[in-house]
C-alpha cells in the first residue's frame, strides 16, 4: 500500500486551490467597480476589487514559494514548464504592445493607412523633447538591465548578499524611472483627449509604465527572497521570471523611445 503513495513521475500535481476563484472574483469586482466609477459612481467597489487582488497575489505567491522550496515539487521537468509558461506570457505581452505600435504607425505612416496624418506631430501638439527626461529614463532602464544581470550572475555563484544588493539597485532604478515618468506626464502640454497623438502616446507609454511598476513589485519580492536565501544556483525560477520580464520591459522602452519620442517628435517645428 505504501508504494502506491510514492510519486513515480516528475510532475507536480497541484492540490486544490482557492486562488483562481478568488482572483476571478477580484477581477470581476474591479471591472464592475471601474465601470461604475466611470459612470460617476463611487470608487469604493473598484478599491475593494484591488484589495482582493492584492490578497490573491500575496496568498498565491506564498503557496508557490512554499512549493518551490519543498525540494520535491519543482523538479527539472516542472521548472522547464514554468520557464515555457513565462516565455509564452511574454510573447502575449509582445502582441499586446504590437497593437499600440500599430495604432501609432497607422496614424503616422502614409503608405500604411489613408488615415495617416501628413504632418506629425499634428498641428498644435508640442511633443516632449526626446533628449531630456525620455533619454534619461532610457539610460536608467538600460542600467537596471545591467544590475539585474549582475544579480543573476552573483546568484549563480552562490553569493546571496551581492544578489540582494544587485536586486535592490534594480528596484531603486525602477522606482526612479517611474518618478521621472510621472514628472513627464505632469509637465506634458497635451492631454489624453487631445487627439490621436496624445491618445496613442499615453496608451503606449502609460501601459509600459504600468508594466514597469509590476516588474518593480516582482523584483521587490525577489529581493526579500534573496535576503532570506530562498534561491539556489540550481533553483531560482522566480528570479529568472522576474529578470526576463524586466528585460522585456527594457526592450519595449527602446522601441517606444525611438519610435514615439525620437522619430515621432522629429517633425515638430517650434512656432
Amino acid at each position: 500500500m505504501a508504494s502506491d503513495t510514492v510519486k513515480k513521475h516528475p510532475f507536480h500535481m497541484v492540490p486544490p486551490s482557492k486562488w483562481p476563484l478568488v482572483g476571478t472574483i477580484a477581477a470581476l469586482t474591479m471591472a464592475f467597480g471601474g465601470v461604475w466609477y466611470m459612470k460617476e459612481g463611487p470608487i469604493y467597489l473598484f478599491l475593494v476589487g484591488v484589495g482582493i487582488l492584492l490578497y490573491t497575489a500575496w496568498g498565491w505567491w506564498r503557496d508557490v514559494v512554499t512549493e518551490g522550496r519543498s525540494g520535491v515539487d519543482h523538479t527539472e521537468t516542472v521548472r522547464h514548464g514554468l520557464r515555457m509558461g513565462m516565455v509564452f506570457f511574454i510573447a502575449s505581452e509582445v502582441m499586446f504592445f504590437f497593437a499600440f505600435f500599430w495604432a501609432y504607425f497607422n496614424s503616422t505612416v502614409p503608405f500604411l493607412s489613408v488615415m495617416a496624418h501628413e504632418v506629425w506631430p499634428p498641428e498644435g501638439v508640442v511633443p516632449l523633447d526626446a533628449w531630456t527626461v525620455p533619454f534619461l529614463n532610457t539610460l536608467i532602464l538600460l542600467s537596471s538591465g545591467a544590475t539585474v544581470t549582475y544579480a543573476h550572475h552573483q546568484l549563480l555563484k552562490g553569493n546571496h548578499k551581492a544578489t540582494a544588493n544587485g536586486l535592490l539597485l534594480t528596484v531603486l532604478l525602477g522606482l526612479t524611472f517611474t518618478g521621472f515618468q510621472a514628472y513627464e506626464y505632469i509637465h506634458a502640454t497635451f492631454k489624453f483627449t487631445d487627439g490621436i497623438y496624445s491618445s496613442t502616446f499615453y496608451l503606449a507609454t502609460g501601459f509600459h509604465g504600468f508594466h514597469v511598476i509590476v516588474g518593480t513589485i516582482f523584483l521587490i519580492v525577489c529581493w526579500f527572497r534573496a535576503r532570506a536565501e530562498h534561491f539556489t544556483p540550481e533553483g531560482h525560477i522566480g528570479f529568472e521570471a522576474a529578470a526576463w520580464y524586466w528585460h522585456f520591459v527594457d526592450v519595449v522602452w527602446l522601441f517606444l523611445f525611438v519610435s514615439i519620442y525620437w522619430w515621432g517628435g522629429s517633425g515638430y517645428t517650434p512656432a
